[in-house]
């Protein structure tokens, strides 16, 4: 993969085109933080709002198409951010992963091995997405569940600009504003069937994304008030898992293995594209 341009002369010019961006960031966090989680009890389910909720929202509103705020090219300047702030993320992913280095090595192998489990539903969206009209973006879109390291994976992989990261990145996006609420009513759901037992939804819950195992969990312990820590316990054991297993998994077999399916099925859907120069990016 090519090394791409850097877009300014000088840290000067960066500042004077960048400036905008973290005031509004720092504006939006403090907004955001201030507003904080609110829980909203339904009969199907608990219905959450994390911050990052209001955060997207209001960076949506920011921009060229709602109230002007920031141009297109800070838009453009802003997405070459990404990975800057979610580098603290990986790093707390890693110190974690260190400090439960025993849950780890002590899990069995169907903690473990979990994370294979979300490679099913390439095989359901892939098709769902090149029939939306997607192109490359349905391989960043659909390789993992798209959360803060599958964001930095495709950056680091395909390019901040390319189209497979807009892709995991609007899949990121989607997942912060929807996936929450989808989940903890998801698992209210679930629970209420009585298929599962509680632990085994606990289980489940810890899917590789923060805010969607604290929504589902949340549900979880309204339905099951007097298991409530030790669901909370497990769904955190396997978040932990899935954060480490994940982005192994989508290096060296989620990636491959969408570009595999998106090769085979791309001109079957859209036979008019040329695949030679369509699938760029290499996972070293």
């Amino acid at each position: 993969m090519e090394k791409e341009k850097m877009l300014y002369n000088s840290l000067r010019e960066r500042v004077k085109i960048e400036y905008k961006l973290y005031v509004l960031a720092f504006i939006f966090i403090l907004i955001a933080d201030s507003i904080g989680r609110i829980s909203i009890p339904m009969k199907i389910g608990t219905f959450i709002l994390f911050p990052i909720f209001y955060s997207l929202i209001l960076g949506m509103l920011s921009g060229p198409e709602c109230f002007k705020i920031i141009n297109s090219t800070q838009v453009k300047a802003a997405s070459k951010l990404v990975i800057v702030c979610i580098c603290p993320f990986i790093v707390k992913l890693g110190v974690n992963a260190g400090a439960n280095i025993q849950t780890v090595l002590s899990a069995g192998p169907a903690l473990l091995l979990q994370e294979i489990g979300n490679l099913g539903t390439i095989f359901f969206a892939m098709p769902v997405a090149i029939l939306l009209g997607l192109k490359r973006e349905a391989i960043g879109a659909t390789h993992s569940i798209n959360r803060e390291s599958n964001l930095a994976l495709a950056t680091d992989v395909f390019g901040s600009d390319s189209p497979e990261t807009r892709g995991s990145l609007s899949v990121y996006i989607v997942g912060g504003m929807i996936g929450t609420i989808y989940f903890g009513i998801l698992a209210s759901v679930v629970a209420h069937t009585g298929l599962f037992h509680p632990f085994a939804l606990a289980l489940a819950s810890g899917v590789g994304a923060g805010i969607m195992m604290a929504s589902a969990t949340a549900s979880l312990s309204i339905i099951y008030p007097t298991m409530a820590a030790q669901i909370s316990a497990l769904a955190s054991a396997s978040e932990t898992l899935s954060g480490i297993t994940g982005i192994y998994v989508a290096i060296f077999v989620g990636i491959p293995l969408t570009k595999k399916i998106y090769e085979f099925l791309e001109p079957k859907l859209s036979p008019k594209k040329d695949l030679k120069n369509e699938v760029k990016g290499e996972v070293k």
